[in-house]
């Protein structure tokens, strides 16, 4: 089983390992990638502080420096260490056990506006882009969508899937495979905001049982959730979950 989720805005700061961008997911990606990214290095370069304010999503001047850096020779760690959003802190990454950790390393695929896809175990380094702003005038999610849609079909084949990224992302790639969404319900309506913090407490309850298919995800126990209901269209299959507490 592979499991999609969302990045964050947020990151946290240092990292021991060298960056490396040939090393991530999907290899051939390389030129594609490098092409980006050094669009981005030279918009911070140039360093208008209106365009960096818009790109990063930050109005402070002291906040928008910070993130003016090479990234490129910066330190690396793990992207599933490096997301510090509500999903990532309920999942709580750094209290699991190696197995768990080596779950997730497997079958983890987080989304990045700047980088595409990636492992959760691939190392990239602290860097800031709001969801949805372009990177001068390109829009990652066109660029990478093309780019994305057939490899990550191929090399999801033969998968179950668990799409539990925010909707945004649907632009980087929809699945053409069958997949399964995850909703969640409190006294009859949806939770929006803290459908975050409910997707990082499935994905840990999920490595920590070492989840291999939908079929024992759904027997899984989740504390506080209860299956609602299923509903299925087309190759989309949604679980609702029902918040108990």
């Amino acid at each position: 089983m592979k499991i999609l989720l969302a990045p964050s805005e947020t990151k946290t700061s240092g990292g021991t390992e060298p960056f490396k961008l040939e090393n991530l997911l999907f290899e051939d990606l390389l030129p594609h990638r490098t092409q980006l990214l050094h669009y981005y290095m030279n918009i911070l370069q140039k360093g208008d502080m209106v365009t960096l304010s818009t790109m990063f999503g930050l109005k402070k001047e002291a906040d928008i420096l910070r993130h003016k850096r090479d990234i490129i020779h910066e330190p690396a760690m793990k992207a599933i260490e490096r997301y510090t959003g509500v999903a990532f802190d309920y999942l709580n990454y750094s209290e699991l056990d190696e197995d768990a950790q080596i779950y997730l390393h497997n079958n983890l695929l987080i989304f990045s506006n700047l980088f595409g896809i990636l492992k959760a175990n691939d190392n990239i380094p602290e860097y800031r882009l709001q969801q949805g702003k372009s990177i001068g005038d390109i829009k990652p999610e066109q660029f990478y969508k093309p780019l994305l849609q057939e490899r990550l079909d191929n090399y999801l084949e033969g998968e179950d899937i668990l799409d539990i990224r925010a909707g945004f992302y649907d632009k980087y790639y929809k699945p053409t495979l069958p997949y399964t969404t995850l909703k969640f319900i409190k006294e009859g309506k949806v939770v929006s905001h803290w459908a975050k913090a409910y997707r990082g407490i499935v994905l840990r309850e999920i490595a920590k049982a070492g989840v291999i298919s939908l079929e024992a995800f759904m027997k899984l126990p989740i504390e506080g959730l209860s299956i609602h209901e299923i509903q299925t269209k087309k190759n989309r299959t949604e679980i609702i979950y029902n918040i108990e507490n």
